[in-house]
């Protein structure tokens, strides 16, 4: 619906990166026997009383808060657990060094981009050797040559523990790069200005921002969102006038209601900048003249609780994808001279019960909109003179596709399709006849051959009869549906995000040595549409646990996996989903990973100086009302930890984490090892100079992978 920066994709490019080099290597780990006198650290209590509603709870742990990160009480505990850590897992460390080379050798070292085109130019990244960061680059051709450096991350990175780049954004006139980094991990970025003709930086630099960049038309000043330090939200919209310093730049926009996040972006005929207004049950846009460097933001219609809307504009119309009377969403049309009122809106598309629309692109004389029909994309091209319209076929039964770099509106849709035995590909389709061109597969080195494996969709019924969807993958030559495969089982089921069925080269590391991996697609996401999200957040969120629990046992029954050769994993919500799970159903697995988990909900909920609390409370209720504070408290993973046996836990964290603080973990496991009946395996690591995403660089992410699957191995070698 946006125009999305060419670079979008290069990054989702240097994310999918995939191969495989089957191995069954076996090295026997160190028995129990030989840790047992190795001590866990046993966090000191200091009570802590919250009280409302007439309920007062204790939390022992909450000094570990600290949100300066100086704290010399709090970093000692941090780095006792993490030498707890090392200690417990030090018999794993060759099989985390097999695992990662395995992991590395996979992924092609000299490695591109498929070139996208903007204006003049087109842009791509390269990989290149042991680099782990990408090199931006730009060619007036499609081929590359004579290509132009932008940006070389590995230089910038240099001598930093962190580094990330947020956004990319070159000026009308092709002649000054913006740029925004993160040294942190805070999601914190500063701008900086490259001379395109010199290479050299100019000396201005903004600071506190979110990283996106949107350029005015005249090329001498550029937009920008700039964050609150504290809950780091995103709420000023700013225009910066090249060669002034940041304290002059002009406020045009300030989001006053703080359960709305603020993002920019701009038209794909660069007319118009939109200014969008996110929240959780409410989305909307504001337009400013990307012409008119004095603009000030016009509303398309004004906010209403419960409407949201995205809009793309095709010559003097807008297109509105909106849930206006539709929960699944429909698409609608109008004027642009006559805005303001939805009552001016008129169908293009109507609203279907069993169909969620989900995005849409507009070239000259083509709408192409994606849909999702029983958890199943579907692509459909639609002339806009005859109204004729096709739809795109694919081979795969479950597949993800994306819509991107469709920056021009020539006649030629550019699309990345992938599914759980497909590597990343990318084509361009002539809009004309629908034929598809292949530009590129994702390398896969070493000797996997996609027709080694099967991937399978299942639908399973749940305990209140509702059918959950489950995307199944192993390899057809270690698969036995008679009980006796390990089984890896991921979930999320938070925010409406759905999990897609795409390739993963890592995963092949699990896939051959026997296991099945199974995606939950739980209640909570919208792989069935809204109402499948809906149905799995605030008041309904328990129906989250259960989808994930109800998928174990049921593949356990039908032979997808032994009932003592059960792993899950999720992380950040799919954190909450494991420390849910494993207080509700411990006995169902036998090891856990939960890495940025976010576990203590009522607490965090309750405080709105943490960062991001408030854009949440559409999504688990507001616990300063009791009907969800009660609710909340039922199922919050920290609060409701008891005596009881639980599986063997990896839990992960970063010192740095924007999203979800590293003191929820850090609590979470200390209360653990409290309550805990049992002697199975708790490790806690935190990175010390990461955040949300964890470590930053392409070869360096691989190592947290390692970890994880070198702890289910050994568990299972064990067992």
């Amino acid at each position: 619906m946006k125009k999305l920066h060419p670079f979008y994709i290069a990054l989702l490019s240097a994310a999918l990166l995939q191969a495989c080099s089957p191995t069954n290597q076996n090295t026997k780990t160190t028995t129990s026997a030989s840790l047992e006198n190795i001590k866990a650290p046993v966090a000191k209590k200091i009570p802590h009383e919250m009280t409302i509603h007439d309920d007062t709870r204790i939390d022992n742990y909450y000094w570990m808060r600290d949100d300066d990160r100086k704290d010399p009480k709090v970093l000692a505990y941090l780095e006792a657990e993490n030498e707890y850590a090392e200690k417990m897992l030090a018999h794993t460390e060759s099989r985390q060094q097999q695992l990662f080379e395995e992991m590395k050798n996979r992924i092609a070292k000299d490695d591109n981009s498929v070139p996208v085109r903007d204006g003049k130019y087109y842009y791509s990244t390269e990989m290149q050797g042991d680099n782990e960061y990408p090199i931006y680059v730009r060619s007036k051709d499609f081929s590359g040559t004579n290509k132009q450096i932008l940006l070389n991350v590995n230089e910038l990175a240099k001598g930093q523990d962190y580094y990330s780049v947020g956004s990319l954004a070159v000026s009308p006139d092709d002649a000054i790069l913006a740029y925004s980094e993160d040294t942190v991990s805070r999601r914190m970025y500063e701008i900086k200005l490259k001379d395109m003709t010199t290479g050299e930086l100019l000396p201005e630099r903004i600071t506190n921002t979110s990283g996106d960049i949107v350029w005015g038309n005249n090329g001498q000043y550029f937009y920008y969102i700039k964050k609150d330090p504290e809950t780091l939200l995103g709420y000023q919209v700013y225009r910066h006038k090249l060669g002034t310093e940041q304290q002059q730049d002009k406020l045009v926009y300030e989001e006053q209601d703080t359960t709305f996040y603020t993002g920019i972006s701009k038209s794909k005929d660069d007319s118009k900048i939109y200014i969008i207004h996110d929240a959780t049950e409410s989305k909307a846009v504001s337009l400013i003249d990307a012409n008119d460097p004095n603009a000030m933001p016009v509303e398309f219609v004004p906010r209403e609780d419960g409407l949201e809307y995205s809009i793309a504009k095709h010559n003097d119309e807008y297109y509105v994808l909106t849930n206006l009377e539709a929960v699944n969403f429909r698409l609608m049309r109008v004027s642009a001279d006559q805005l303001g009122e939805k009552q001016n809106w008129a169908e293009v598309l109507p609203h279907k019960a069993d169909t969620r629309l989900e995005d849409i692109e507009l070239f000259d004389q083509h709408l192409v909109y994606k849909q999702r029909q029983r958890g199943q994309t579907q692509v459909f091209v639609r002339n806009l003179n005859t109204g004729d319209e096709q739809e795109l076929s694919f081979r795969d039964k479950a597949y993800t596709l994306y819509l991107y770099g469709n920056n021009e509106s020539n006649p030629a849709l550019r699309l990345y399709y992938t599914s759980m035995t497909t590597p990343g590909s990318h084509y361009d389709v002539d809009l004309s006849n629908l034929d598809k061109t292949l530009l590129k597969q994702e390398p896969v080195l070493g000797n996997f051959k996609a027709e080694n494996y099967a991937s399978e969709r299942l639908f399973i019924t749940a305990r209140d009869g509702a059918e959950v969807p489950v995307t199944l993958v192993y390899r057809k030559d270690t698969f036995k549906k008679d009980g006796t495969n390990p089984l890896y089982q991921y979930g999320y089921g938070s925010y409406g995000s759905t999990s897609e069925p795409s390739f993963s080269s890592n995963r092949l590391s699990l896939l051959d040595r026997g296991f099945v991996f199974a995606t939950a697609h739980i209640r909570g996401s919208q792989m069935l549409g809204r109402p499948w999200y809906e149905d799995g957040k605030k008041l309904t969120k328990q129906n989250t646990f259960n989808d994930f629990v109800d998928v174990t046992q049921a593949l356990v029954e039908q032979g997808y996996g032994a009932k003592d050769k059960v792993f899950a994993m999720g992380g950040s919500a799919g954190g909450l989903l494991m420390g849910a799970v494993i207080n509700q159903a411990p006995e169902l697995y036998l090891g856990v990973a939960a890495h940025v988990p976010f576990v203590d909900v009522v607490t965090t909920m309750l405080d709105e100086s943490i960062p991001l609390t408030t854009n949440e409370f559409d999504e688990w209720g507001n616990p300063k009302e009791k009907i969800f504070y009660d609710y909340m408290l039922s199922y919050s993973p920290y609060d409701q930890i008891k005596a009881q046996d639980y599986p063997n836990l990896l839990v992960t964290t970063g010192l740095f984490d924007s999203q979800v603080q590293y003191f929820e973990p850090a609590k979470w496991v200390a209360k653990l090892r409290d309550y805990k009946t049992d002697d199975n395996l708790l490790v806690f690591k935190t990175e010390m100079e990461a955040g949300h995403g964890g470590v930053s660089g392409r070869f360096k992410r691989l190592k947290n992978t390692a970890l994880e699957y070198a702890f289910f191995l050994d568990l299972l070698e064990n067992e």
